[in-house]
């Protein structure tokens, strides 16, 4: 009985340790890939439970979704013979579920040692060795992470289709520490005249925009000194113009009143003429008779009346009779 009992642990036990290595567990945004004596079988797992033969099959879990590879340290020499280092290099790759199978029996399981991490060595060394520490380290750094990542796509495409390079991102290199300093102190005059160059703009500018406040100004005045002048000139004018339209209304009125002075001595000529008639001149002569016509009453009536009028005549007729008679 003790046998028995004996025997069933040890079965449960072996049941236990053959479901502990055969059943395992593949993460989400990964895939299985499985060996069996070293070779890679043709079935990939998707994530969740699966069982395999313990002991005799094998599985690695590989990533599919985005991922950022990691290349530290990498030594590179430029063509002046200047070691540097850069310290760290990211690679964001993306490998396709249905390239894993291909990617894995060409590059085994771990596929981004061999198609990213030497060839960022490679590009990296390739790159430093053309160009100088002046370039590697600030005229042609900006262009490094975009090359890097074209020359990985571009060897990619050729030899892993279906593994893509999102993205590359390459820390400053370390550089010698007295080269460093003179770069520093370099950088620190480049400052100085970027300031320098900064404040000189900004004199110029302000200087340019008093210049341009004062020609504003000055056209201001000119403009109104201009608009103050056309309105005197305006007022001239319109006085001008009062004066010649009061002028032209005197002399108006007066020729009118010229033209009704001679219209009326004309009728009145007229009219005179048309009185000077024999009847018309007669009754002018009884008229004046009567009216120097004088009488008198009373006891004593004159015996001589003579008209004042007449005394020069009178003197005349006599001294001219005088003189006859002599």
């Amino acid at each position: 009985m003790s046998q028995g009992l004996i025997g069933l642990a040890g079965f449960l036990a072996a049941l236990a340790i053959f479901a502990n290595f055969s059943i395992h567990k593949i993460e989400e945004g990964h895939v299985g890939v499985y060996y069996r004596g070293g070779a890679l079988l043709s079935s990939v797992s998707s994530p969740g439970y699966h069982f395999m033969v313990p002991f005799i099959t094998s599985f690695r879990s590989v990533q599919t979704t985005l991922q950022t590879d990691e290349v530290k340290n990498i030594p590179c020499g430029t063509s002046g013979g200047v070691i540097i280092y850069f310290d760290r290099v990211e690679v964001v790759n993306k490998l396709d579920v249905s390239a894993v199978h291909q990617i894995v029996k060409d590059y085994t399981a771990d596929y981004d040692r061999v198609l990213i991490y030497n060839k960022i060595h490679h590009e990296l060394n390739q790159f430093c060795s053309v160009h100088n520490l002046q370039e590697v380290y600030i005229d042609l750094f900006d262009q490094i992470d975009e090359n890097l990542r074209a020359s990985l796509q571009k060897d990619l495409i050729e030899n892993a289709p279906g593994l893509t390079v999102q993205g590359v991102r390459v820390t400053k290199p370390k550089i010698p520490e007295t080269i460093r300093k003179n770069y520093e102190m370099m950088e620190a005059e480049k400052t100085k005249l970027l300031i320098a160059v900064q404040k000189q703009k900004v004199v110029e500018k302000e200087a340019e925009t008093d210049r341009k406040k004062a020609i504003i100004e000055a056209e201001k005045n000119a403009s109104v000194a201009k608009i103050q002048w056309e309105q005197k000139v305006m007022e001239k004018e319109s006085e001008k113009r009062m004066s010649e339209i009061e002028d032209q209304t005197h002399l108006a009125k007066e020729k009118a009143m010229a033209d009704a002075n001679y219209y009326r001595v004309q009728k009145e000529s007229e009219a005179n003429k048309l009185k000077l008639t024999k009847e018309y001149l007669e009754m002018l002569r009884y008229q004046s008779v009567t009216a120097n016509t004088k009488m008198f009453f009373g006891t004593n009536i004159p015996q001589i009346f003579m008209d004042p009028s007449s005394f020069g005549k009178s003197a005349d007729i006599a001294q001219s009779s005088s003189k006859s008679t002599q």
